[in-house]
């Protein structure tokens, strides 16, 4: 297995008790995979990810070498252990 480092943001970083989660991956998974065993790990990030039918929920924004993947393949875009993946929380502020 190849690891795949995540930056995580805000509190998330609370969730998943650092800057950094490191996640096992096979060679072109999709995001959507990679976001599950996120939450096989850290339960409560399902609930600040995803919709009921597993749909990003607005604002949540995810980076994969610094794009947006709604601009890419969404949820099946392809990453691999190369990639750099960052995960932001919605952000209010004023």
């Amino acid at each position: 297995m190849k690891t795949l480092n995540i930056k995580v943001f805000a509190n998330f970083r609370e969730i998943c008790g650092g800057k950094i989660v490191s996640m096992e991956v096979v060679d072109e998974e999709t995001i959507l995979n990679i976001l599950k065993q996120l939450i096989t790990k850290f339960p409560q990030m399902q609930e600040e990810l995803f919709t009921e039918t597993f749909e990003l929920k607005p604002m949540i924004h995810v980076f994969i070498n610094g794009k947006n993947v709604m601009y890419l393949n969404g949820l099946d875009t392809k990453v691999s252990q190369q990639d750099t993946v960052a995960l932001f929380p919605p952000v209010a502020g004023g």
